[in-house]
């Protein structure tokens, strides 16, 4: 397994409000882990949220012996969601922070994926790129409804509202996602800081190009900053039978 996870202030923003965590080598229970955040809130108050929500979430699941890591991670995720809005109540300067969050892990050439929020998981195979999460957002939920016609006008304008993030509410819904591995296969995770600025042809002739992981992914966050660089950008590639 090789994996590249870099986070990006971009270009318009002052401070970088995504953090995430990678190991290939495990934790606790997890053979490998990938966990990615994008913090939301006033001040410093993002920052905070993605932070302490990747950090403790990853000190709690280094410590569980469930026999699941699906449970792990529910449990996990639901905890540090339960604390995060704690702090938000009792904390002036925090309150309203919350983040998205996207997990993967493999285990038996199977790809465990959960997400909160817009940030999201992609799989790419054979030069096809499917997004593997679908977003917490009032602009899907539209479009489900069949309310919304994806790139109008109407979409644009409310693409950034989000109907669910970790630590808003003091109840949370994790959605879940399995994808059987085949060789050759990709995957990734990132923020909307790159899906939002790299189209998904883009995205396409970057990952099919021939090049190392690293080239790739750093090609990936270059052209989201070519195109305006508007959000923080944070993003993990994972080729999960690359060899050193």
């Amino acid at each position: 397994m090789q994996f590249f996870a870099k986070t990006d202030q971009g270009k318009m923003r002052k401070m970088n409000q995504d953090f995430l965590f990678a190991t290939k080598e495990g934790l606790g229970i997890f053979p490998n882990l990938f966990l990615l955040a994008d913090g939301m809130g006033g001040h410093k108050a993002g920052d905070y949220a993605s932070r302490y929500l990747v950090e403790s979430l990853v000190s709690y699941l280094g410590e569980m012996k469930e026999e699941s890591p699906i449970r792990c991670l529910d449990l996990g995720i639901n905890r540090m969601n339960r604390e995060l809005f704690c702090l938000s109540q009792n904390n002036g300067n925090l309150r309203g922070m919350g983040s998205t969050l996207v997990t993967a892990y493999v285990e038996d050439r199977v790809l465990f994926v959960s997400n909160v929020g817009d940030s999201r998981a992609y799989l790419f195979r054979k030069s096809r790129l499917k997004q593997l999460t679908r977003d917490h957002s009032y602009v899907e939920e539209m479009i489900e409804r069949g309310k919304m016609i994806r790139g109008s006008r109407e979409y644009l304008s409310y693409k950034n509202y989000i109907t669910r993030a970790v630590g808003v509410e003091e109840q949370l819904a994790v959605d879940y996602f399995e994808e059987e591995l085949e060789d050759g296969d990709l995957f990734f995770l990132c923020s909307d800081g790159l899906s939002n600025m790299v189209d998904y042809e883009s995205m396409v002739q970057v990952l099919k190009d021939d090049a190392d992981l690293e080239e790739k992914g750093q090609g990936l966050i270059d052209l989201a900053n070519i195109n305006g660089g508007k959000d923080n950008i944070a993003l993990i590639l994972v080729d999960p039978f690359g060899k050193e």
